[in-house]
């Protein structure tokens, strides 16, 4: 069977698995980014907290994800549990660094002349600070969403959803006909969502970045 034959065969199960590994991937990256943000507003003040906080979602990431889905297994059990922990933890550095960098780069005569007019520190953070440091912020959400697509393929060893199925399937069943076909149709329905996703990224920065601020 060719591998044009095994999409058509397969499409619908395919675009379910792709539609999975999306909303996993999104779903994660919604409570990474909340979380990454607020971990960047409460310590970009101060030195030693700014980098203890670098510091330890640098040591999340150095654990291989194969390995940290194994250790979540016997905490959470199989499926979806392990795999949005996982992803979450794995997307926390690029956001909470980027969001640091991002408000320590604020004009502080910005902030200064924002609470000379009387405005509130949380006034200041969502008006001024927040805006500003968005640009970066947004660019750390990029950079960790590509990771998660490639790491959420690993969530198939835990029972979890999307095309990491697909993959491990095809591996498990080296030389049978189809073996190739299912590990190069995740890989591929892999990269095709993540320069979706990217793609999405840009319009959003486009929408929700002045001119000024791009310049």
């Amino acid at each position: 069977m060719s591998f044009w034959e095994y999409l058509s065969s397969r499409h619908q199960q395919l675009l379910a698995d792709a539609y999975q590994h999306a909303s996993a991937v999104f779903q994660c990256m919604v409570v990474a980014t909340l979380i990454g943000v607020l971990i960047g507003i409460v310590t970009y003040h101060t030195e030693w907290a700014a980098s203890l906080a670098t510091m330890t979602t640098s040591t999340i990431l150095t654990i291989p994800s194969l390995a940290m889905i194994g250790l979540l297994i016997p905490l959470v059990g199989l499926g979806v549990a392990p795999t949005v922990i996982a992803l979450t933890l794995y997307g926390l550095l690029p956001i909470v660094r980027n969001a640091i960098v991002g408000l320590r780069g604020v004009d502080p005569s910005l902030v200064d002349a924002a609470r000379g007019i009387g405005m509130s520190r949380l006034t200041r953070l969502m008006r001024i600070e927040l805006p500003l440091a968005w640009p970066p912020i947004l660019t750390g959400i990029r950079i960790a969403t590509q990771m998660l697509m490639g790491i959420a393929a690993i969530a198939a060893y835990a029972s979890g959803p999307g095309l990491g199925n697909e993959i491990f399937r095809g591996i498990g069943s080296l030389g049978s006909k189809n073996a190739l076909n299912q590990v190069l149709a995740g890989t591929l329905g892999i990269v095709i969502l993540a320069l979706l996703f990217d793609a999405a990224y840009v319009l959003i920065g486009r929408l929700t970045i002045s001119r000024g601020i791009r310049a």
